[in-house]
């Protein structure tokens, strides 16, 4: 007994011979009240008890004197009696947790969290107490084994092998809040709810309480795909760099128009679109200068325009002989030279159509065309004829960068004021070239043709009347080189020219539109030599034409269009231009032509 541990000196003789003392009393003054034996027995027995428990308050209390005389002491008192606590649902506590600062802390859910114990991702969350949401499955029964965290705790007696079902599918809730102070070790021991909520399904099943990370949760290397398969390095999956372009023929910045090269010109191997538009470009006549310098030009234009006058010879030498690119970059060192605006100086200097010729060359190419169906639509009527121009001959690229330039520059849609401004089956014939979606490839098929030339002569010249919608769907849809086969099987199935077969059946726009998506398909260098060739014939010269066709060809197909109009006119284009154009206008048309 507890006895055994105190010195004799420090019991005094009468809290051991007590006990015994009040038993033999109690057995000589109880029979004198007439009771049983066995109720004698029991009151015997229950006095004793009563002393018992006397002395052992007693001796507890010799003991906290001689401990607190004996000074220095590290010894703790022994934890109070628990052995009597009952937790509600039938867990029974003999020995019970020793009472450190008031229980064990409120930690909004029970179990103090651990170190090794759950990872915080993935749904279990630590603070704020079990959070009844897709956890954990139902676990039929909870075997716990001997937790090592309590801290300062001794081993524990509590047995939940008893528990018929720790994991109850609902009722009340399970977990005190954190401020709820009714228990002192953080449990919720009160009435009959089990203490862990129902889960619904995502964890895996665990055999014993609480999975292990290793086991309840998978491992990086697992559960989550390590960086060398999910990324393929840059030799994998991902092409290297030698693959791409350099920046010269690659994609330009989306904002930016300063590169010719970005749909706009240059030779069709650099540009940024691919072989998609093989056999639609040709051999352009002005190209980059390859001493280009920036400044050096900037300079020679800024000693060109200054003082009285103009040497319109200077400005020639310099812009006729770069490519549209360069001359962008001009403009930015005239600007940081001498902070001024190269165009507001040109427009200042230069008069006539050599000032609309030098302006045109300063514009990038997809502002220019912008400006240019402006200028065809706007006021009363509209110039189809440029319409037809820019919208048939244009790559689907081109038309990409045109509308959005339009769309900055005007504030509306391309697409809508096409529309507005025209009508009928040559609107419709406008609108599929403006979406810009026709097929470039290379790709020909001879059965599609003779099926597709059959359609064209029964919408057209074997029926009564015509279905514009089956030759708008044929010809603005479809790949060049296909095209040029659909017309071959038209001559042989018909005996007629695709170009008669539409002369006869439309008018109007529709059927110009109609002719010059025919002549762009057979030949673009020949389409534009006509163009040409009009511009300059009979009386006077249609200039806005004539500037258009070589500012916007000179860095694309002047070379073809060239060959193309001396074979068809048997004259030089240079020729045709000195007759037609005077003065620094002449000069600069012809150095545009002739090319760098």
């Amino acid at each position: 007994m507890f006895y055994s541990s105190l010195p004799l000196t420090t019991i005094p003789l009468s809290l051991i011979l007590s006990p015994l003392l009040f038993s033999q009393i109690a057995l000589v003054y109880l029979p004198p009240l007439s009771l049983p034996s066995s109720t004698h027995s029991i009151v015997a027995t229950m006095f004793k008890n009563m002393l018992v428990s006397g002395v052992k308050q007693l001796v507890e209390g010799q003991l906290n004197k001689s401990s607190n005389q004996g000074g220095g002491s590290n010894q703790q008192p022994p934890p109070p009696d628990h052995s009597n606590m009952n937790y509600g649902g039938g867990y029974n506590q003999g020995g019970g947790y020793p009472q450190r600062g008031g229980g064990y802390p409120q930690q909004g859910g029970g179990y103090p969290q651990q170190g090794g114990g759950y990872p915080p991702q993935g749904g279990y969350q630590p603070q704020g107490g079990y959070q009844p949401q897709g956890g954990y499955p139902p676990q039929g029964g909870y075997q716990p084994q001997q937790q090592p965290g309590y801290p300062g705790s001794g081993p524990t007696e509590l047995n939940y092998s008893s528990a018929p079902a720790p994991y109850p599918s609902g009722g009340s809730a399970p977990y005190p809040s954190a401020g709820d102070s009714g228990s002192s070790i953080g449990f919720n021991v009160g009435g009959g709810s089990a203490p862990y909520p129902s889960s619904g399904p995502g964890y895996p099943q665990s055999n014993s309480g609480y999975p292990q990370a290793p086991s309840g949760y998978p491992q990086a290397s697992s559960g989550y795909p390590s960086n060398q398969p999910a990324y393929p390095q840059q030799g994998g999956g991902y092409p290297s760099a030698p693959s791409y372009p350099a920046q010269g023929g690659g994609y330009p910045p989306a904002p930016s128009y300063s590169q010719f090269g970005s749909g706009y010109g240059n030779a069709p191997p650099q540009q940024g679109y691919g072989q998609q538009t093989q056999g639609m470009w040709g051999t352009p006549s002005v190209k980059a200068y390859p001493a280009f310098n920036a400044n050096v030009d900037a300079e020679t234009l800024r000693k060109a325009m200054k003082g009285f006058g103009c040497d319109n010879s200077k400005v020639v030498q310099v812009l006729c002989a770069r490519s549209n690119g360069q001359r962008q970059e001009i403009a930015r060192a005239f600007k940081t030279m001498y902070g001024k605006d190269l165009l507001a100086d040109l427009k200042s200097e230069l008069h006539g159509d050599f000032e609309d010729v030098i302006l045109a060359l300063m514009e990038r190419p997809p502002v220019y065309d912008a400006i240019q169906l402006r200028k065809a639509m706007e006021g009363l009527g509209t110039r189809e004829s440029v319409l037809i121009e820019i919208m048939t001959t244009r790559t689907n690229a081109q038309v990409g960068e045109l509308k959005y330039v339009y769309k900055q520059m005007y504030g509306s849609e391309l697409e809508r004021d096409l529309i507005g401004e025209t009508s009928g089956h040559f609107k419709r014939l406008l609108v599929s070239l403006c979406a810009g979606g026709r097929d470039e490839s290379m790709h020909v098929d001879p059965v599609r043709a003779n099926h597709d030339a059959r359609k064209l002569y029964q919408a057209g010249e074997g029926r009564l009347g015509t279905d514009e919608s089956t030759f708008n769907a044929i010809l603005a849809s479809q790949n060049y080189p296909q095209l040029r086969l659909v017309f071959d099987e038209y001559h042989k199935v018909c005996n007629r020219s695709i170009e008669q077969a539409i002369q006869t059946e439309f008018s109007g726009d529709i059927r110009d539109g109609l002719l010059a998506v025919c002549a762009v398909v057979r030949s673009k260098p020949a389409y534009f030599a006509t163009l040409l060739h009009n511009s300059m014939k009979g009386m006077g010269t249609r200039d806005g034409d004539l500037i258009r066709a070589v500012v916007t060809r000179c860095e694309v197909d002047m070379v073809d269009i060239r060959t193309a109009f001396q074979g068809m006119y048997k004259t030089p284009l240079e020729n045709m231009i000195k007759g037609d154009c005077s003065g620094s206008y002449k000069d600069a048309l012809i150095a545009l032509v002739r090319g760098n």
